[in-house]
């Protein structure tokens, strides 16, 4: 990351966190690439409800982070593939945390 990106950060860890990956589309990105490298179309149909104008805007948010890269396949049409980078495959860890508390939470609702 570059010096004026991080100067853009905010002083508190979990905010800088919750910068990166606050967003609902972006976790689910992340929680669906951590199986490996998914096309546009596979990501989209996966997570859901999101249109494509936000998913685009998502990962290319994601890539300017440095948590994913985006590979453009020289093919007709165009083959495009997400990966997570080893910054985003260490956030494991956060979204095993998350899915762990989910279940412990919709356990005890019921």
């Amino acid at each position: 990351m570059e010096n004026t990106a991080a100067k853009k950060l905010p002083a508190c860890p979990v905010e800088t966190t919750l910068t990166l990956i606050s967003d609902k589309w972006k976790v689910l990105i992340l929680r669906d690439l951590m199986n490996g490298t998914m096309r546009f179309g596979e990501l989209r149909k996966s997570i859901g409800q999101v249109s494509q104008k936000v998913l685009t805007a998502q990962l290319r948010q994601m890539e300017g982070s440095g948590l994913l890269t985006r590979t453009v396949y020289p093919e007709v049409p165009p083959r495009v593939e997400y990966t997570l980078t080893d910054l985003g495959r260490s956030l494991k860890p956060i979204l095993d945390a998350m899915w762990v508390w989910g279940e412990e939470y919709k356990a005890s609702m019921q």
